[in-house]
Formats: C-alpha cells, sequence, structure tokens
C-alpha cells in the first residue's frame, strides 16, 4: 500500500533529521551577536552561510542584502504555477548576548543534545525556527512529487531584530517589489506548551516616552523656598498618579480610541487555555494579579492597551538626607498597543494630556522613541486556518489560539506590503529565549519542519478556490 501524504512527509523528515541538525548545529555555532560590534563580521558570517544553505536547499534567488547595520538574507523560489500565491517567510538570524560565565551549563555556542533537548543561543530564537523551513521545503517536494514549491516562497531573514530591527522598515520600503507577497508568515514565536499546540494570531504595538519637567534653574532649599515655588519631583509624582484611573484603566483622553474590542468568541478561546494564574506569578517573580477590571490575565497581557513606568527619578538619591527642592524630575513611560490603536495618535493624546498635568512654573520635554504598529489577523481568516490545519495535522491534535504580548517588527511586513501575517512557530516557555541554557525540543522543531511542509500546499488549495 503507498504511502499517505502525511506518512511521506515523516518519513522524509526521519530519513534527513541527522543531516539537518548537523546542518543547524554548524549555524548556531557562528556568534551572531547583532548587538556586540565585535561580532559584526559573525553576523556578516551567519548571513552568508544562510544564503549558501538556502541555495543548496534548492532555492534559485538567495541574496545578502546589505543595511547601514547587519545584513538581512532574501531567497526565492517561485512556484511555476501562475495561480500560486506568494508567501514570503519572514525570521532573524542574529541572537542575543551570550557568555559561559551568565549561568549556562555548556558553552553558548556550542551545540549539545542533552536528552531530547538541543541547548544553545539561537536554537529557539531564532535560528532553529528559521531552519525547519529547509527542510520542510524539501519534504514538501518529496510528498507531492513537485519540483519547486506549491507556492511562491520568498524568505526574509533579518540581521538585527535583537537589537531592536532599526534598519528594517527602511529595508522592507526599499525592497518592497521584490518583497510583494499575498500573506506572511512569521517563525519568530512559539506555542502555549508542549502538549498545547496554539497559533498566535497577533502582536501588541509599542510607544515609548521620556518626560522631563524642570522648575527651579537649579536645586534649592525646602526651608526657604518649600510650599511658595512648584517642585517638579511633586509635579511628576502626580503625573504619575494620574495615568490610571481606580479601575487600572489609562485615564488619557483619546487613549483607547479606535481600539479593536474582543469577540466573545475570541474571549472564550483564551479562557479554554489551560492557564495556571499562581504559577504564571511565580514565573514572574510577583505576588498579585492586577490590571484592567473587567479582563482577565491573559486578556490584559495579549489583547488590551497598557500604560506603565519604566522609571522615575528626580532630586537627591544618597544616603541621608538632603533638604531641597530639586531642579527637574523625570519618568519613562512605554504604552502597548492593540489593533486598531494608532501610534501617532497615541502620542497626540499623551502630549496633550501631559501638558494639563503640569502646573505653572513647571517646564516639560517629552520625547517619543520610534513606534511598533500592532497587527492582528481575524480568526476567520482563510490562510490563517490553513496555518492551523497543517498544525493539526503535523501534531495530530487541535490547535488553540493565543496572542502575543510583547512587539516585534511584523506590524511593519504588514503595513508596508498591505498583507496579513500568520505566525508559526513551535517555541514553548522553558526554551529560555535571551537566558541561559536557551534550547529547543527536538521533537517540536520536527513538528515545525512536518508544519511547514504540509502549509504550503494547504495554501496553494485555498487560493485556488479563493471567491
Amino acid at each position: 500500500m503507498s504511502e499517505t501524504p502525511d506518512s511521506a512527509v515523516r518519513t522524509y523528515i526521519e530519513h534527513h533529521r541527522a543531516a539537518f541538525l548537523d546542518d543547524l548545529g554548524e549555524w548556531l555555532r557562528i556568534p551572531s551577536v547583532s548587538a556586540q560590534p565585535d561580532h559584526a563580521t559573525d553576523v556578516r558570517r551567519s548571513a552568508d552561510w544562510l544564503a549558501a544553505k538556502l541555495k543548496e536547499t534548492g532555492f534559485p534567488t538567495t541574496e545578502v542584502w546589505p543595511t547601514p547595520g547587519a545584513p538581512a538574507v532574501f531567497a526565492e523560489w517561485p512556484s511555476g504555477d501562475p495561480e500560486a500565491p506568494t508567501i514570503l517567510v519572514y525570521g532573524h538570524h542574529d541572537v542575543q548576548p551570550a557568555a559561559r560565565e551568565d549561568g549556562w551549563n555548556s558553552e553558548p555556542f556550542e551545540p549539545v543534545v542533552r536528552g531530547n533537548r538541543l541547548y544553545a543561543r539561537g536554537a529557539a530564537d531564532d535560528k532553529g525556527q528559521v531552519f525547519f523551513h529547509t527542510l520542510g521545503v524539501r519534504a514538501h517536494l518529496a510528498a507531492t512529487g513537485r519540483t519547486a514549491p506549491a507556492v511562491n516562497l520568498k524568505l526574509l531573514i533579518e540581521g538585527e531584530e535583537e537589537s531592536g530591527s532599526p534598519h528594517f522598515r527602511a529595508l522592507v520600503e526599499e525592497r518592497a517589489e521584490r518583497l510583494v507577497a499575498d500573506a506572511v508568515i512569521v517563525s519568530d514565536t512559539g506555542m502555549w506548551s508542549e502538549d498545547t499546540p496554539t497559533v498566535c494570531t497577533g502582536m501588541r504595538g509599542l510607544a515609548e516616552c521620556e518626560i522631563r519637567l524642570h522648575g527651579p534653574d537649579q536645586d534649592i532649599h525646602s526651608g526657604s523656598f518649600g510650599g511658595a515655588v512648584p517642585n517638579p519631583a511633586t509635579a511628576v509624582a502626580r503625573l504619575v498618579a494620574a495615568l490610571h484611573d481606580e479601575h487600572a484603566r489609562v485615564a488619557i483622553p483619546g487613549f483607547y480610541d479606535g481600539v479593536i474590542e474582543l469577540t466573545d468568541q475570541e474571549r472564550a478561546l483564551f479562557a479554554e487555555l489551560p492557564f495556571d494564574e499562581s504559577q504564571w506569578l511565580r514565573t514572574a517573580k510577583s505576588y498579585a494579579a492586577h490590571g484592567e477590571a473587567g479582563h482577565t490575565t491573559l486578556e490584559r497581557v495579549w489583547a488590551r492597551p497598557t500604560a506603565e513606568v519604566n522609571g522615575i527619578g528626580g532630586g537627591y538619591q544618597g544616603p541621608g538626607s538632603k533638604t531641597i527642592i530639586p531642579s527637574s524630575a523625570m519618568v519613562k513611560l512605554s504604552f502597548r498597543l492593540v489593533a486598531g490603536q494608532d501610534p501617532d495618535h497615541v502620542e497626540k493624546a499623551v502630549r496633550a494630556w501631559a501638558a494639563e498635568q503640569v502646573p505653572a512654573g513647571i517646564r516639560s520635554e517629552i520625547t517619543f522613541s520610534g513606534a511598533t504598529r500592532p497587527c492582528l489577523t481575524p480568526l476567520d481568516h482563510p490562510a490563517l486556518q490553513s496555518v492551523v490545519r497543517a498544525m493539526g495535522r503535523a501534531f495530530e491534535k487541535p490547535v488553540r489560539f493565543t496572542r502575543e504580548g510583547g512587539s516585534g517588527p511584523a506590524a511593519d511586513l504588514q503595513e508596508v506590503l498591505g498583507a496579513p501575517v500568520l505566525f508559526l512557530g513551535i517555541s514553548v516557555p522553558s526554551d529560555g529565549w535571551h537566558a541561559p541554557d536557551e534550547k529547543v525540543e527536538l521533537d517540536l522543531l520536527l513538528k515545525g519542519v512536518e508544519t511547514s511542509a504540509h502549509l504550503w500546499s494547504d495554501l496553494a488549495e485555498y487560493w485556488r478556490h479563493a471567491p
């Protein structure tokens, strides 16, 4: 009896598992730390290595794209089918700094397998999750008998994600014609747990600012002037106190304009996840959950906008006392944004609100840094359902849905290319991104390969019958 497509994919993966892991180990040995100038050559070497390996995989076009910072890698493999959709896979090849003395049990850039886990910096974030697409596309070809993918497949693997992607949007805008796609697959995310496969449907955006308040031209005596002139440290404390109302809701007028509210279905799906709040608090090293009234913890971190004080200061900080009115005080704020919010509108709202909080006699300066837009793919989007079906075939389990509370460059791809962003990741929370002993579960890594192998045919089939 002939093999089914699913068993053919698994057979191919099993036969090529050892070579795949050997290649991944070779890539992980390159310390492509984008944040450290001493490793600039290594980041370039990582890009060159990946471009060569993608060429070896079968991509007829592989290019290293320079930026003012670290290089990105682009690859393209046309389907040959004029009706095939174009799919762009995003990931990154740079990694976080790592050293044995940070607490690693082995050298971070010498991959080691212990049990069913591969330990190395970048194993999960993000080299492992980028690399599973190389074996995935080969398994797809082997199982279908094709000589080219069922979709026009493109890859864009950046080299500065761990440094905040400072040149990424400009690169996407500059190369938009080469990057045009019907959908984007982001493989730089994770799942709920080993036993609960999930697909992320969105990421929050981010806006950040620093507010500095200036009073007297110098620190002055609190006995001679206290109670008679405005105190910038008091003013900054009052500003922070006015940031939220009694229900922990952001009190800035206009802040919630445009927010896309959770549907009843989404709230029910979040509630189905096996969330242990006590365990979550232990992971956070915190003692109580807190946040906007009327929402669960998962809803707060995934789907609600927030305003947080990241730092505050002013006046004397040394031992003992120094009875002064300080000349200045400051606060750093960050705002996590959800679908429907516009960072430019939020900036204007914050500036107007802050101006109203500052008393007469206090001068204010507000500085905003670059913003990241939120992105969200609706649950009923057909391309999202292709990802769900492909993952379901690989894991042979129901696939649930999550969102991501953090922020990333996915929204730039969505906005510049005008394509939906879909998330395909197999990492789990215990993988320790950015931490000592980062690892990837090998069984899950190979499930990622399997999901990738199924996805291209499913997406092609959807587009063929799309209205």
